[in-house]
């Protein structure tokens, strides 16, 4: 029964498969061909670059007021946050507890998320380097902290029905053990792997603004919201190594960690200081015609990027390293309190061995110091005779 089953939900979903491509087919071929972009003739050069008109010039205030919603990634915050809520109901109702802190944290990485994406640091990241610095390491770093803290997984885990629950005896797959498939998956193991997340984490930063990628992310629409889905995963899957409580399908030790930290604090330090000391405009078709009459050069305001990379970046590393560090502790404490358990329970027979295999070292090195000092002796005894 359940082999038929599926057969015919395989041969449901080719049938529908067939008839959404014969569909867009023929809407195609019906279609005329895409026309060339054409503007009106006193399109600004910022609009005919990046679709938008100049934004007024960049003040504090306007940091907070200067809003344009990306509703592609508004859709997506409010979709974690309804899910989110949704899990931790279900888990409370079936009697488990669920921390505050973790949904705060949630919370908290959902509307930066949003304000990285819509807010001022959108708006004047398509105009300034030194403003699309702040929204690159901010999506990169700071959204990316408050989100592993949630511990989105871990809540999916405890909240998606599990396969002998309900519909799910069969014996067939959920969602909650597609999550778990993906969670221990091959390519789940390459890329959380500690070594290749740092090294995406901090190399991808110069393949993407030493290429003409840059470039065509700042242009094209389609390149900057990949450019946000990039960088946002690249932060979350590092963070999630240093710190996240989430399962993964591999853990770097404390003192690895903390390394891999370091190492990438001392990289942004050194891409942050190679852009502040650059002469060469990057992405200069883009950020050197964009006409902006207001605020510093194009070269100026990109070398303050660079300091904006190399500042923004270090503080939340720190943090992260403040993270580990005080994990480590924790960690060894629960080991000792379970060691002392385990000493409880068997009235400290490990200990007891310890100091008897020490005794039984003493004892036969006070029978040796005795042998040696009787051989003298004897040796004197046979030579009088």
């Amino acid at each position: 029964m359940t082999t038929r089953r599926v057969l015919w939900q395989l041969v449901l979903v080719e049938l529908l498969v067939m008839g959404a491509t014969s569909g867009l087919a023929v809407a195609l071929a019906s279609s005329a061909p895409p026309l060339p972009t054409t503007y009106a003739p006193d399109a600004s050069p910022a609009f005919i670059l990046s679709g938008y008109e100049l934004p007024p010039e960049l003040t504090p205030a306007r940091w907070l007021t200067e809003w344009r919603f990306d509703w592609l990634w508004v859709a997506v915050a409010l979709f974690g946050a309804a899910s989110y809520i949704l899990g931790v109901a279900k888990v409370r109702r079936r009697g488990d507890s669920w921390s505050w802190f973790r949904a705060v944290n949630w919370m908290i990485g959902l509307l930066v998320l949003t304000y990285i994406t819509s807010g001022p640091p959108s708006v004047y990241g398509r105009i300034l380097f030194s403003a699309h610095m702040v929204d690159h390491m901010a999506l990169t770093m700071v959204a990316p902290l408050f989100l592993v803290l949630g511990s989105p997984v871990t809540l999916a885990l405890r909240a998606l029905p599990s396969r002998g629950e309900g519909s799910r005896g069969d014996g067939s797959r959920g969602l909650r053990e597609w999550l778990l498939v993906f969670v221990h998956s091959k390519f789940s193991q390459v890329v959380t792997h500690p070594l290749f997340a740092a090294a995406n984490f901090a190399g991808s930063i110069v393949l993407f603004y030493f290429s003409d990628a840059f470039g065509w992310a700042m242009r094209e629409h389609v390149g900057h919201e990949l450019m946000n889905l990039h960088f946002l995963l690249t932060g979350y899957i590092f963070v999630l190594t240093m710190i996240g409580t989430d399962p993964l399908p591999r853990r770097a030790p404390y003192p690895m960690r903390l390394l891999l930290l370091l190492a990438t604090m001392g990289f942004h330090a050194f891409f942050g200081v190679s852009i502040m000391g650059g002469t060469g405009l990057l992405a200069a078709d883009y950020f050197g015609n964009l006409g902006r009459t207001w605020g510093p050069s194009a070269l100026l305001d990109q070398q303050t990027g660079g300091a904006v990379a190399w500042g923004i970046g270090e503080v939340p590393t720190l943090l992260v390293a403040i993270g580990v560090a005080v994990m480590w502790s924790r960690s060894d404490e629960r080991e000792t309190k379970r060691t002392d358990r385990a000493a409880d329970r068997n009235n400290d027979a490990d200990l007891n061995a310890y100091n008897d295999m020490f005794a039984r070292l003493a004892d036969r090195d006070a029978k040796l110091i005795d042998r040696d000092s009787k051989q003298p002796e004897s040796k004197t005894n046979l030579e009088g005779r």
